[in-house]
Parts: structure tokens; sequence; C-alpha cells
């Protein structure tokens, strides 16, 4: 699922989309823009899909826990790309940790201040990446959590 007026979420959708296919699995893509389609997309999935990956964007972070709580009912684990959805009742998330990048911004920042030009700084990509589970979401679903998901997980929320 993915805000239609988000471009960054479309073309995240677009990419889970695409992987899926390459995987041999099936996605249905659901495109939202308001909060009422959210709700009414997730009650459309009962008894059509196995799960939910949700690209993130401020309509859906503001509706995150709503969100998981109409997943959890149906029986559908809800998947995210940061932590904070995760906290909020999702079953996992896989994603950049933004306060090592947002750390790293105002590394960069300061080079600029202290007289490096923007131009001569390299353009980077996230290096640290967080695999976050949420146990106590996983026993609500009766989703038995692999013992190699839980040891490669940066956290688990008991």
């Amino acid at each position: 699922m993915a805000n239609a007026d988000a471009p960054g979420a479309m073309l995240e959708m677009q990419e889970v989309v695409k992987t899926a296919r390459n995987l041999g699995l099936e996605a249905i893509p659901m495109e939202v823009r308001q909060a009422d389609e959210i709700f009414s997309s997730i009650e459309s999935l009962k008894d059509r899909a196995d799960a939910l990956y949700v690209a993130t964007d401020p309509l859906v972070f503001n509706n995150r826990v709503r969100i998981n709580a109409m997943a959890r009912a149906q029986l559908l684990p809800t998947i995210y790309g940061s932590r904070e959805y995760v906290d909020a009742g999702a079953l996992m998330s896989y994603g950049p940790n933004w306060a090592d990048l947002f750390r790293h911004a105002a590394e960069q920042v300061d080079k600029v201040l202290r007289g490096t030009k923007p131009a001569d700084i390299p353009v980077e990509q996230p290096t640290k990446f967080d695999l976050v589970v949420n146990a106590k979401t996983a026993k609500a679903l009766g989703i038995e959590l692999p013992g190699s998901l839980i040891a490669r997980a940066d956290e688990v929320i008991e």
C-alpha cells in the first residue's frame, strides 16, 4: 500500500511489486490518498492477502496505530521500512537507521560550515540498516518467529 500523492512511497511500492514478482510472489498494489481509503483498502484484503507491506509517508505515519490494529484484527502481518511502525504494533520493519542518517547529515553540515564546498562532498547511501521484530504482535497473529530471524534482528520488542 502506498499514498499515490507521495512520489517516494509510489517508487517504493513499485520496487516492492517488482521484487515480489522476481521472487515468484503476487503483490496487489493499493494506492490511497486519504485515511478513509487506507481503512477501506485494508478491509478489502480480508482473505486475499498473507501480509501487508506499507510504504511510509506522513499520511501512513499519522494512521499507523489504526492500520496495525485493523490488520491485526484480520490476522494480517504488517511490514514497514522503519521501526516506529513496529513500536505501533507492526510485525516487523527493515530499513535504514534514521538516527544514524541524521547524525551523518549533521557531520556533512559541519563540513560545509567549516568551508568544504558541498560539491566536494560525495553522495553516500545508508550503511546501517535495522531489522526490528515485534514478538508480541507475532504472538497475537499466531506466528511463531524462527530462531534465525530472532538472532538476526537488531531489536525484538517483547
